[in-house]
């Protein structure tokens, strides 16, 4: 009696008497020690980082033998699930290694990680102020910060999404319908015209804009390209051709898209320019800064971005140069209403908001595609409340300013070339043996020709040799038929011996292969 009496005054007896035979709920020392265990993993991995090989040494073969395996039907240990744990950083390519430069993919701060953690731990929905509150409040707090770090003003609205191709979709979608002509009617979810209507980008678009453009039935044939300039800036008054010549054959233009920081070159388009050419013929102005936005933070840079904030939206990511862990993109319109009309639908009775202020009525269907939404803004929120916009700008502006170091290095070498002017943090070049720069100084067309086509093949094989060896990790770039290796700084550890050390890594590669 005195047992039973014990067990209903101590809760944690009447939780573990109460507990289903199922559950899957630890008990206290079992959590602890998977909290020991798994944040031992994560701080090894932090502290050891800059030792790993940048790729692993490893196959696919290798890979599908050890974890390939039949679906367990009992448990495993601990001691060897964390085993497998570290095979797999073992087995993986290092982001935020101090000399990946291969892709638009910022390292993930200890900060952002951890934050990351508490979101998964709480596994709120946010949907809507009511399903999550104050991951509501957050998020919209974080778009204000955004928008404001970025030049874009402190009134923008928007959401989080996965990425950048979520944002431009989600945008095209909103100019798409903003611009739609009266009287037109709904086929299959989209307006339909008697005028197809198009969308003009640069030839430096990324590949996210012409796919939007797919899949909202546009086609991608209605994405006009338009020429870039020698610095690999869309071309305003190839631009204006485009419009013209397009509105006499009976299309109708509605969108304009604008690159702050194209993922080839990092090259910002004439912002204020478009600016003024989308407000001539009635366009949406739309800027795709997934990357390069946020370059904006580095105030000797914030001159590229004039023209920003007269954009009618625009897309940036923070897990591409805010150093958050991926999925967080960002998308910021100027016109919430013409965003909320877009996505008006008839909603479900179980998710029809009732409530008292406009505040708390709130959601994010309305403006966006997705209904399930992680609690992506507790990482940036976390991380600039951790390390404040002061911190956080100069390490963004250090990125710039390693990239014009690289140049530098470069321009200075007898066998490297560079291939397009640094204009944030992206430096492409390419490998060229001294013999064969003096070849090509001298070199009619033909002959050229047949020079930058070995080039070419040159430097695809020093990329994979490069990309292989696990000491540096380069991507490639192909910019006015020239093959080159392309380096993109977005990493808060490297250093300038890093980049020397990545120009010898390359001339290595060059001697073993023996194109010297």
């Amino acid at each position: 009696m005195s047992e039973r009496r014990e067990q209903q005054d101590d809760p944690k007896a009447r939780h573990s008497a109460a507990a289903r035979a199922s559950s899957l709920e630890m008990g206290g020392d079992e959590l602890r020690e998977l909290a020991a265990q798994t944040m031992a993993i994560v701080s090894e991995y932090f502290t050891g980082l800059s030792e790993l090989p940048v790729f692993p040494a490893t196959s696919a073969a290798e890979l599908s033998e050890r974890f390939n395996r039949a679906l367990p039907v009992e448990a495993a240990s601990l001691e060897q699930l964390m085993e497998d744990c570290r095979a797999i950083i073992r087995a993986s390519r290092h982001n935020g290694h101090p000399r990946f430069f291969g892709y638009v993919a910022s390292p993930s701060t200890p900060v952002g990680a951890f934050a990351d953690l508490l979101a998964s731990a709480l596994n709120v929905n946010v949907t809507s102020w009511r399903s999550a509150p104050a991951a509501t409040e957050i998020e919209r707090t974080v778009v204000r910060w955004l928008s404001t770090l970025v030049g874009y003003g402190e009134d923008a609205h928007g959401l989080l999404t996965s990425g950048g191709s979520m944002a431009n979709l989600t945008a095209l979608l909103i100019a798409h319908r903003s611009r739609t002509p009266e009287g037109s009617v709904s086929r299959r979810g989209l307006w339909a015209h008697s005028q197809p209507m198009t969308v003009y980008a640069s030839d430096q678009v990324h590949m996210s804009i012409p796919k939007a453009a797919d899949v909202l039935g546009l086609g991608r044939d209605q994405v006009r390209i338009v020429k870039s300039d020698e610095k690999f800036r869309l071309d305003v008054r190839d631009l204006r051709a485009h419009l013209d010549g397009d509105a006499a054959r009976g299309l109708l233009p509605f969108c304009v898209v604008a690159s702050a920081g194209t993922v080839n070159t990092g090259a910002v388009d004439p912002l204020a320019e478009i600016a003024r050419v989308s407000d001539e013929y009635g366009l949406w102005f739309h800027v795709d800064g997934a990357y390069g936005a946020l370059g904006a933070l580095d105030e000797r840079k914030r001159p590229l971005f004039e023209g920003i904030a007269r954009a009618d939206s625009l897309a940036l990511d923070p897990h591409k140069w805010l150093y958050a862990p991926v999925d967080t993109g960002c998308l910021l319109v100027r016109d919430e209403e013409q965003a909320r009309r877009a996505f008006q639908s008839g909603e479900a009775d179980y998710i029809k908001v009732h409530e008292e202020t406009t505040a708390e009525s709130y959601a994010f269907w309305d403006y966006g595609v997705e209904l399930s939404r992680r609690f992506r803004a507790l990482k940036v929120w976390m991380m600039l409340s951790y390390y404040g916009a002061r911190r956080v700008r100069a390490a963004i502006s250090e990125d710039n300013e390693l990239a014009a170091y690289m140049s530098e290095r470069i321009r200075e070498a007898e066998d490297f070339e560079l291939l397009a002017p640094v204009s944030l943090s992206i430096c492409c070049f390419r490998y060229v043996p001294p013999a064969v720069r003096e070849r090509l100084a001298a070199a009619g067309s033909e002959e050229r020709a047949q020079l930058d086509a070995g080039l070419d093949a040159l430097n695809a094989s020093l990329m994979h040799s490069v990309q292989r060896g696990g000491r540096a990790y380069l991507s490639n770039v192909t910019l006015a038929g020239r093959y080159g290796l392309r380096a993109c700084i977005v990493n808060f550890r490297t250093t300038r011996e890093d980049i020397d050390r990545t120009l010898a890594i390359v001339r290595d590669a060059a001697h073993q292969i023996g194109d010297t």
